[in-house]
């Protein structure tokens, strides 16, 4: 080769590579905190968000890096959680629930709360629904609305129900005032409530003692980490008492809960996963007014119901979005 060649070849290179850095991706790096499992691509949380976000353009091993954590029902490890991730410099959060999306109120990172959250205004954590006015946007709570409509559909299966059992997290400040919405709710139809707050896995006993001694027509359990990793414990309880029960997610009817009714896991996602890309974009989250979801399954587990020689009523059957053989 020319020395002359080899030099303009040489030119030339040096005047692309500015190019070619310019072109590579930027990777945009997504820290995901759930009470419970880390939001892996393993699990069906993991897996609904990857979906939702790639729909949106961002893919792991393009532009997305996630770092998934879990608490493994210790809500004590999230704020480290958090911290450790934002030392990481991700630049947004998804979080799960009300105590995570406290704890990731003060770090001033760009958050989603994609599921149980509670009433976000209620608890103090954003300014309003339309306006969050800070660095937390993301699902909101109608509960009061669920509620009632839950109760209706139990009263469908156990037309006699006078008293409904309610079982929640007393701890978890956005899952008490989902309990009072359901119990106000529950008060207006004329249905009285034992009340049975829990704060640790040894209360679930305390709380089935009390169900044995002032039994109640039906069960009503608020979702969280706490209630959805004693839910074996509660489905078991039900089942040997012939106790009808009626539970917030799809997941806990298929998981062996007698019924369920309450927001679209997957539609929750999705909302999220674009209000993620819009923070992404650049948009502010103090500017993201905060969503509902539209979808609403039903779900009845039929194997459940046949085991404790209940029936389901052709009319409940109706409006079932998914029947469970």
């Amino acid at each position: 080769m020319k020395r002359r060649d080899f030099l303009t070849g040489f030119g030339t290179a040096l005047l692309a590579a500015p190019t070619m850095i310019r072109a590579q991706p930027r990777i945009f790096r997504l820290g995901t905190v759930n009470p419970v499992f880390a939001m892996t691509e393993a699990t069906p949380y993991g897996k609904f968000l990857i979906a939702a976000l790639a729909k949106h353009g961002y893919a792991i091993g393009q532009n997305l890096a996630i770092e998934a954590r879990g608490a493994s029902g210790d809500v004590s490890k999230i704020p480290t959680l958090l911290q450790e991730l934002k030392a990481q410099g991700v630049d947004a959060f998804v979080v799960i629930g009300y105590p995570t999306a406290l704890a990731a109120k003060s770090l001033s990172v760009p958050t989603v709360a994609a599921v149980g959250l509670g009433d976000p205004v209620a608890t103090g954590l954003i300014q309003s629904l339309a306006h969050p006015g800070g660095n937390i946007t993301g699902i909101s709570d109608v509960a009061a609305e669920l509620s009632a409509k839950r109760l209706s559909l139990l009263t469908q299966l156990s037309p006699h129900l006078k008293k409904v059992a309610m079982l929640w997290n007393k701890d978890d400040l956005g899952m008490t005032l989902r309990y009072e919405a359901s119990a106000k709710a529950a008060r207006e139809l004329g249905v009285t409530v034992l009340a049975l707050g829990v704060s640790e896995p040894d209360d679930f006993n305390e709380a089935f003692t009390m169900m044995d001694s002032e039994r109640p027509d039906a069960i009503l359990m608020v979702a969280d980490s706490l209630t959805n990793l004693n839910r074996k414990r509660v489905f078991e309880f039900a089942a040997a008492r012939k106790l009808p029960a009626i539970y917030e997610f799809d997941f806990l009817a298929r998981d062996g809960g007698l019924m369920s009714y309450g927001p679209d896991i997957n539609e929750c996602f999705e909302r999220t996963a674009d209000l993620i890309a819009r923070i992404f974009q650049g948009t502010s989250p103090a500017d993201l007014p905060f969503e509902q979801p539209t979808r609403y399954p039903l779900v009845l587990n039929l194997k459940t119901a046949k085991a404790m020689g209940l029936t389901f009523p052709p009319t409940l059957l109706a409006l079932a979005d998914e029947v469970i053989e």
